[in-house]
């Protein structure tokens, strides 16, 4: 067991794409963690195979690594916004933050918002610019931007005396002179041991221990991880489980586990400061307190900010239900969904009027799409609404959430995004050029505003454009946000499609399928060139006769399809549209299948205006 005073806990915070992971890997590379001629990926922190895929750190891990000796307790936090329930739990556990700033982009929304929970958390801040080794590299520009927004934040005169380190974290250096290279990470190891304080509270007192995470094992189940605010706590240790405005209970801890390197150890005690895990109590959940049976006194319960958008989770009751998943049913899609909770605190599921739709409420799109994403892969079948804002109501009147839009453009684009933008309620905040023919863009603008906004975005910049955003705060709710603009072409029939089906409707619009691909009546099968939605036939087949010219396809030119990822997909849906999703597939539908009874029910709402 590591004294105390030899202990140090820090998370490590930035933007996406800042260079964060990386320099994890480098921490751990060159504090020894991995044995000599060890092969290790890159980002050998994003385990999971999401994490990889996009690049992005979805969930909160810890690591720890020996420098002299001391002990760097490191826990590395997503960098999405989306995910910042993460990163609030997270601060709860450690006494010092590294915000890594990349040296050319500069501060950006993601970095405004951890810190802000930080300094407000009274944490230790270090500094670091990183990716120092781009010829874009602007420090000291950057430099005036962090401390403008430390300002800006009221971070106390402590927390202003902040050390600045200068790394590549690709090169595995750091220096605290940009004008003197780095040759290792060593200053950043000193910089954490002399100015992060050591963990405190009382270790001879009775225990404290607070979950701010959860893990899994297929043999222990469930792992509650967190850090010890007081006492020793030993393996199997009868305790009290406890949380504000509840009863204690008694339960014992079967398998205590310490974090070395990227490794699980199991441990026989731990004592104040330390950051573990504890098997062995099946139901322990996230802000629960392990105390002592004699002093069961819960710690504060942990808050997060309140979920922004939501959207119904339904069972797929598509006529291709049951086709591609293995989980299908009702049962099992809301014990599914109830089990997230558990583990991502920012995230609501409620129960409808229907058995087999739920409400869920997520910090953003990109949360609740890699929720999806998830359920799919694991076998699922379910189907979405359209994402919708959570709207509050504050004496009267409707209020609903803003975002802090950040956009990084070619010049010659400023005009059509500040059209676009302004057409969606936003209000131009700031802009100023960041070089090479770019300019950086600052909106208050409506969270509806943004949705299917994106998409939208990558074609008016032509892919050269770079959006973020954050929540803001609630405002009055605006009228008049644009929706979607063009209908949408609607399978009349279940089929195939095929080669001469799609040709003979394609100059109606944009297809989403190509030949081959099975279809049902009301899958939506493409983007009408007008407003209205029209019913098509993508299953016809070209009249057979005896003449050898009519059974010939070299006549048929079809247009490249346009392939809607999921993500593409859920900002696509009108109010009258659902996503489908699959292991296999992610298809639009419209709610109604039926011609007839979609007619039937437009009709309905036309009569009930007039």
């Amino acid at each position: 067991m590591t004294e105390q005073r030899h202990l140090r806990n820090v998370a490590i915070v930035a933007h996406v794409d800042h260079g964060k992971t990386t320099l994890v890997d480098q921490m751990l590379r060159q504090s020894g963690s991995f044995r000599e001629g060890a092969r290790v990926e890159e980002r050998v922190m994003d385990q999971g195979e999401l994490e990889r895929e996009r690049g992005i750190t979805i969930l909160a891990k810890n690591t720890s690594i020996r420098y002299g000796e001391y002990v760097i307790n490191i826990v590395d936090t997503p960098g999405h916004a989306d995910f910042s329930g993460e990163v609030e739990r997270i601060i709860r556990m450690v006494d010092g933050v590294l915000l890594v700033v990349d040296a050319f982009e500069g501060v950006m929304p993601q970095t405004k918002f951890v810190l802000r929970k930080a300094l407000a958390a009274g944490l230790a801040p270090i500094v670091v610019l990183n990716k120092m080794d781009r010829p874009q590299a602007r420090p000291e520009e950057v430099l005036e931007q962090v401390y403008d927004l430390f300002l800006t934040l009221v971070a106390s005169d402590e927390q202003l005396d902040f050390p600045v380190l200068y790394a590549s974290a690709v090169q595995g250096t750091a220096t605290l002179d940009p004008a003197v290279p780095g040759k290792d990470l060593g200053p950043l190891f000193e910089a954490i041991i002399h100015r992060i304080p050591a963990p405190g509270g009382d270790p001879s007192g009775p225990l404290q221990f607070q979950v701010t995470r959860l893990d899994y094992d297929e043999y222990l189940g469930r792992i509650g991880v967190g850090r010890i605010y007081r006492g020793t706590l030993t393996s199997g240790q009868r305790l009290a489980l406890v949380s504000p405005g509840t009863e204690p209970r008694s339960v014992r801890v079967q398998k205590l586990y310490g974090f070395v390197g990227l490794s699980r150890v199991e441990l026989e005690s731990a004592g104040t400061g330390d950051l573990v895990g504890v098997a062995g109590i099946p139901d322990i959940t996230v802000g629960e307190t392990l105390a002592d049976p004699e002093h069961p006194e819960p710690l504060p319960a942990i808050e997060v900010e309140e979920p922004t958008i939501e959207m119904k989770f339904l069972i797929n009751d598509s006529p291709f239900a049951g086709r591609e998943g293995t989980f299908v049913t009702s049962r099992q899609l809301r014990e599914r969904l109830y089990r997230e909770t558990e583990r991502d605190v920012s995230l609501r599921v409620e129960d409808t009027d229907s058995p087999d739709a739920w409400r869920v409420a997520g910090r953003g799109e990109l949360h609740l799409s890699i929720l999806i994403e998830t359920m799919r892969r694991e076998g699922y079948e379910l189907q979405v609404s359209r994402p919708r804002v959570i709207l509050k109501e504050r004496d009267g009147r409707l209020y609903e959430p803003y975002e802090w839009l950040t956009v990084d453009v070619p010049e010659e684009f400023v005009g059509v995004v500040m059209e676009q933008i302004g057409a969606r309620k936003g209000e131009l905040q700031n802009m100023e050029p960041t070089g090479q023919g770019t300019s950086r863009l600052e909106f208050i603008v409506p969270t509806r505003g943004l949705i299917g906004y994106r998409s939208r975005f990558l074609t008016e910049t032509r892919g050269n454009g770079v959006m973020h955003h954050r929540f803001y705060d609630y405002r009055p709710r605006e009228e008049g946000l644009p929706g979607r603009s063009q209908g949408v072409l609607i399978a009349a029939v279940e089929g195939t499609a095929t080669a001469y089906g799609i040709e003979s409707v394609q100059d109606r619009g944009v297809m989403f399928i190509e030949p081959g691909v099975e279809v049902y009546e009301g899958m939506i099968v493409g983007e009408h060139s007008r407003e209205q939605d029209i019913t098509v036939n993508v299953c016809k087949a070209k009249h057979v006769t005896n003449m050898r010219a009519s059974t010939k396809e070299e006549g048929i030119r079809l247009k490249t399809p346009r392939k809607m990822s999921l993500e593409a997909a859920l900002e696509y849906l009108a109010d009258d549209e659902y996503c489908e999703i699959t292991p296999k597939a992610v298809r639009l539908r419209k709610r109604i299948l039926s011609k007839s009874e979609r007619e039937r029910a437009n009709r309905g709402k036309t009569g009930a205006r007039t």
